[in-house]
């Protein structure tokens, strides 16, 4: 009996002492949550796609304007003058679009007198040479009529030129009016440029170019950003993207203690080569404008939700091959490593799925123990 108990104490002496919790895997809330910021809707520097001086006084930064307003007017110049010229031109070539088309049906009814000329010469040159062969005409009465055949010809020829001649013609008006109309529509166009108008309804972000300023071609005249709808910005981590959904409701608590809410408009599909995170935003209303561009805001979005087992942070382990995890107590009483997956962490520890309903977790001394060692275990409260 006293060897039996030594036997028995040498094992317990044996195992390594360490402290553990039972844990229990608990249901976690559905949000993932992460840190961004706002995010104008839009924001566009505008820009002029003419050069001239700038004739209209400033609009200051932080000016509300609608879409369609004015924002830098441009000197006109001799733009002007060079519209009048197109239109001059323009109405010139449709002058001579009466007299043009006038050519054609004449043109038409020589070609068919023409070719009356030439039926009736072939009829006289065909009778000519039949009385020449009875005998009742003479030989010159058919070279007569032959030379008559072959200026009707002549004359259809030239008439069907003079009736290609009056097409081209009107083809040739045709084109200059086109040409003209183009010219007109070019200096509209151009004029139309002087006039540098707001994109869409929201706020500048800037001053409006200065009264008396030269703007060249691609020259800034301001910068508008839109505020409503407002976006929050974050970036989801791998291990969760297959969480968040396009649509999901979702909201935000901005550092000024404001809190939003709004829906997922865009998932990233490509990862950031650096973080290997992926973009999400989400659409708020923002109807009085209080909410600003940049400002750094703590988002959560709705997702599906599951079970997590709560362990201080400083039970969390690697093993031989860098994989992170934890050290369980097996039924035997001995060390086992469980490969983790970190959801998330807050004040009272970390938030591990992985594991089985029912752990019994090291939290201390997991370091000296390795797979297979026997472990006398010390257990604690589990977190709360």
């Amino acid at each position: 009996t006293v060897s039996t108990a030594s036997n028995e104490n040498t094992k317990i002496l044996r195992r390594v002492g360490v402290i553990a919790i039972k844990s229990h895997a608990q249901e976690i809330d559905s949000a993932v949550i992460l840190r961004g910021q706002t995010e104008a809707a839009r924001q566009v520097d505008v820009r002029s796609e003419t050069s001239g001086l700038v004739v209209s006084p400033p609009l200051r930064k932080g000016a509300f304007v609608d879409e369609g307003q004015i924002l830098c007017q441009l000197d006109t110049g001799t733009r002007g003058s060079i519209l009048a010229e197109s239109e001059a031109r323009l109405a010139e070539a449709r002058a001579r679009i009466p007299e043009t088309e006038a050519q054609i049906p004449r043109a038409q009814a020589q070609l068919e007198q023409a070719k009356a000329q030439l039926e009736e010469a072939l009829i006289n040159d065909n009778a000519a040479r039949k009385l020449s062969k009875g005998g009742f005409a003479s030989d010159s009465r058919v070279a007569a009529t032959a030379a008559a055949v072959r200026g009707a010809e002549a004359a259809v020829k030239s008439a069907e030129a003079a009736l290609k001649t009056s097409q081209s013609g009107m083809l040739g008006v045709q084109a200059a009016i086109e040409s003209a109309q183009a010219g007109v529509d070019a200096s509209k166009k151009e004029i139309s440029r002087l006039e540098i108008r707001a994109p869409f309804q929201g706020l500048l972000e800037s001053d409006t170019a200065e009264l008396g300023s030269l703007i060249q071609p691609g020259g800034a005249c301001a910068t508008v950003i839109q505020l409503d709808p407002i976006k929050l910005v974050g970036f989801v981590p791998e291990t969760q993207v297959d969480r968040v959904k396009v649509g999901a409701r979702a909201g935000g608590r901005l550092t000024t203690g404001q809190s939003v809410t709004g829906a997922v408009s865009f998932l990233g599909r490509s990862a950031d080569q650096l973080t290997r995170t992926f973009r999400v935003e989400i659409e708020v209303p923002n109807p009085d404008l209080a909410i600003r561009d940049g400002q750094t805001a703590e988002i959560i979005i709705g997702a599906e939700g599951r079970t997590a087992h709560l362990v201080p942070q400083s039970a969390l382990t690697l093993d031989d091959t860098g994989l992170l995890g934890v050290r369980l107590v097996d039924s035997s009483m001995h060390a086992k490593f469980q490969p983790v997956t970190l959801l998330r962490d807050d004040v009272r520890g970390v938030w591990l799925a992985g594991l089985p309903d029912e752990a019994d977790i090291i939290i201390i001394g997991q370091e000296y123990v390795v797979d297979g060692v026997p472990v006398a275990p010390e257990y604690q409260d589990v977190v709360q």
